[in-house]
């Protein structure tokens, strides 16, 4: 009869049950990952839509201060009874 030792088998289950466990790691550690990517994806959406707006902002700031563009400076800002 072909029948394994009982070490054998207890091997063969703390085996299963390693490969098991790593399985069930590893399938979180993916989750994550992807989770991770997503995050990671939006923040640079993030990132390049305020560069985007910071250019402008930069190129309005540069219109305005030019020459002859309407530019007031502080001093025609105060109130009044300064």
């Amino acid at each position: 009869m072909n029948t394994p030792s009982a070490a054998k088998l207890s091997l063969h289950i703390e085996t299963d049950e390693r490969l098991t466990a790593l399985e069930i790691k590893s399938s979180y550690a993916e989750d994550l990952l992807d989770t991770l990517n997503t995050l990671v994806a939006r923040q640079q959406d993030d990132i390049d839509r305020l560069k985007a707006e910071l250019g402008q902002l930069q190129r309005q700031l540069a219109r305005q201060a030019e020459p002859g563009a309407g530019f007031t400076s502080l001093r025609d800002e105060l109130p009044p009874h300064y």
